[in-house]
C-alpha cells in the first residue's frame, strides 16, 4: 500500500522568482539565507524521505567565506532535493543542481531558478 505524498504533505504557496532574486540582491544576501532555509524545510515537508537539515544547509552555504566546497555541494544538493520534491508531487522533475550552481555565478540567479522550479510543485497542488 503506497501513500500519496501529494495529499499528505502540507501545501505551500508559490512565490515570485523575480521578487525572490531581487530581495536577495537588495538585502545583500540576507534574504537568500532565510529563503534557503525555508526551501529546504519545505521540500522535507513535501517528501519526508528527503534527508535534509535546513539549518545545516544554511551553515554549509555560509561556509563559503572560509571553505570553498561546502556551499557548492549545498547548492547542488538543494537542486536535487527540489527535483525529488517535484517527483513526489507528481510533476516533471526538471530541477538541476548543476544548473543551480552555474547560475550562482551568473548574477546570483540560483534563487530565481530554484523558486521557479519549486513553484511547479505548488501549482500542481492548486
Amino acid at each position: 500500500m503506497s501513500t500519496d505524498v501529494r495529499t499528505s504533505a502540507p501545501a505551500g504557496a508559490p512565490a515570485s522568482p523575480v521578487v525572490t532574486w531581487l530581495l536577495t540582491l537588495v538585502t545583500f544576501g540576507i534574504y537568500w539565507l532565510v529563503w534557503y532555509y525555508k526551501v529546504n524545510k519545505q521540500v522535507k515537508a513535501i517528501d519526508p524521505t528527503i534527508e535534509v537539515n535546513p539549518g545545516m544547509a544554511v551553515v554549509a552555504l555560509t561556509l563559503g567565506s572560509f571553505l570553498i566546497v561546502p556551499p557548492f555541494v549545498s547548492i547542488v544538493k538543494t537542486g536535487s532535493r527540489i527535483a525529488q520534491a517535484q517527483r513526489a508531487a507528481g510533476v516533471t522533475a526538471d530541477c538541476s543542481g548543476g544548473v543551480g550552481l552555474l547560475l550562482a555565478f551568473v548574477f546570483g540567479l540560483t534563487p530565481l531558478y530554484y523558486q521557479s522550479k519549486l513553484n511547479t510543485v505548488w501549482a500542481d497542488r492548486a
